[in-house]
């Protein structure tokens, strides 16, 4: 039996992306905010316990009090997630190639979703602007990113 391939060798397959040690710290990072995720679930969690809205229920229909606080609770969880798949895409790959500046901005951003998180639990929705600084770790992600796919496709 013969084996086909669609390339003549692997130096047809382009640019290689080679791993930095540093990489590690991008690895960590992604592992770190795992971590909040778990925190922010578990608030939901005790919330939910203390509220008794019991699941499959997403948010309270009572909007004042501990119904609202409960939605407070849940928006922040929900938030974060609603970014996360971008946020990790951009931290792996903007970090092969810049391993330190996005593990740096992949911290910021943890604790930037941190304040946020914190603002957003006191039950005053405009306090969740504190950790708006997280958001200016995505430009760094982002231009990381772009700076590795400018290299793959030899644009630089």
């Amino acid at each position: 039996m013969t084996a086909y391939s669609t390339f003549a060798s692997f130096s047809d397959l382009g640019p290689v992306v080679e791993v930095k040690p540093g990489y590690g710290y991008v690895i960590l990072v992604g592992v770190a905010s795992g971590f909040l995720l778990s925190w922010q679930a578990i608030q939901v969690g005790k919330m939910r316990k203390k509220t008794g809205i019991n699941y499959p229920i997403m948010y309270s229909q009572d909007t004042t009090g501990d119904g609202h606080l409960f939605n407070c609770y849940q928006r922040v969880h929900q938030n974060t997630l609603e970014g996360y798949p971008l946020f990790l895409m951009l931290l792996f790959t903007g970090g092969f190639a810049h391993p330190i500046p996005s593990a740096l901005g992949g911290a910021l951003w943890i604790v930037g979703k941190i304040a946020y998180s914190l603002g957003y639990y006191t039950g005053d929705p405009k306090k969740r602007v504190r950790g708006a600084f997280g958001n200016l770790a995505l430009l760094t992600l982002t231009g990381s990113s772009i700076a590795v796919a400018a290299r793959l496709l030899r644009w630089r």
